[in-house]
């Protein structure tokens, strides 16, 4: 399996979008060999360049080079073939690391309570205006608001302070891979925040 997916990873000689292949080139600073940089035009259709905005440079490599498409509600976008690839083949290196530390998976729930998220207030203060709140099932108005998960540790540490009751109960060792959600709808960056 690992050699596999090894093999599905973009090289020269596999179907790397055109597109990624001539921006590694069009960007790269010498790397050694002495050799003197020549610029030449790529025809990538970037409007950006990376020395003057390279936000928005950034912005557009991740887009043209397939690995993303914006959503229609700022901050969320839709992670396409090569960015899953990347990602699995991460999480793939790690869950490995991972392992060899010996500790075991864990799936928390995505929703915590609001009694439960204020007492990590001193954790959450930073992003506590960015925290999603459901506030209705269907039509109806739920009894108490609930928020979408900021960070993991809202929702761990109060069972992590049930199943610890001694020294005999360490060290706990746990992980859990999973999505945290927060509005931040002012100049999100794909892969970075």
């Amino acid at each position: 399996s690992a050699n596999l997916r090894r093999a599905a990873v973009p090289t020269s000689s596999t179907s790397l979008p055109a597109v990624v292949r001539d921006l590694a080139m069009s960007t790269n600073k010498g790397g050694g060999g002495g050799k003197k940089e020549v610029k030449k035009e790529t025809k990538l259709g970037m409007a950006y360049k990376k020395d003057d905005n390279f936000g928005e440079w950034y912005s557009e490599v991740v887009v043209n080079s397939e690995m993303i498409e914006y959503y229609d509600i700022s901050g969320c976008y839709i992670l396409r073939p090569w960015a899953m690839e990347i990602w699995e083949l991460l999480k793939e290196f790690f869950d490995a690391e991972i392992k060899k530390l010996k500790l075991k998976p864990y799936y928390f729930p995505l929703f915590v309570t609001e009694n439960v998220l204020q007492k990590e207030k001193d954790h959450i203060e930073g992003f506590a205006p960015e925290v999603a709140w459901v506030t209705k099932s269907g039509k109806s108005d739920l009894e108490a608001p609930i928020a979408i998960r900021p960070t993991s540790e809202t929702v761990m540490y109060p069972y992590f302070s049930k199943w610890i009751r001694s020294h005999r109960d360490l060290p706990l060792k746990c992980n859990q891979w999973c999505n945290v959600v927060r509005w931040e709808f002012s100049n999100p960056t794909p892969f970075i925040r």
